[in-house]
């Protein structure tokens, strides 16, 4: 391939990045902004089974273990402290928060 066909081939590609560069871009969907009016409060393990009457450490670990509530892991690996997100807790558990 001769330096003129590779110039050619490059002009061929740059044409048609600038024709899809082109294209109106279609808006996301964007997830609502959380409110700034209520921080996001997040609750240990411990201050979660507290919170209801009935509901112990292990039920609360392994709702975070199956993903049913929204939760993060402070730490590293297995000694890491769960922190559960409250408004998802009392709305899995359908209580309202």
């Amino acid at each position: 391939m001769t330096i003129k066909q590779k110039n050619e081939l490059i002009e061929q590609i740059t044409a048609m990045l600038e024709e899809l560069i082109d294209v109106e871009p279609t808006s996301p969907t964007l997830a609502p902004e959380p409110s700034v009016d209520k921080p996001l409060e997040m609750l240990t393990v411990k201050e979660c089974a507290a919170l209801v009457d009935g509901l112990s450490e292990h039920t609360v670990r392994q709702l975070c273990a199956q993903d049913k509530i929204a939760h993060v892991r402070a730490g590293a690996g297995r000694n890491g402290k769960i922190l559960v997100s409250k408004v998802s807790l009392l709305k899995y558990l359908g209580i309202a928060g």
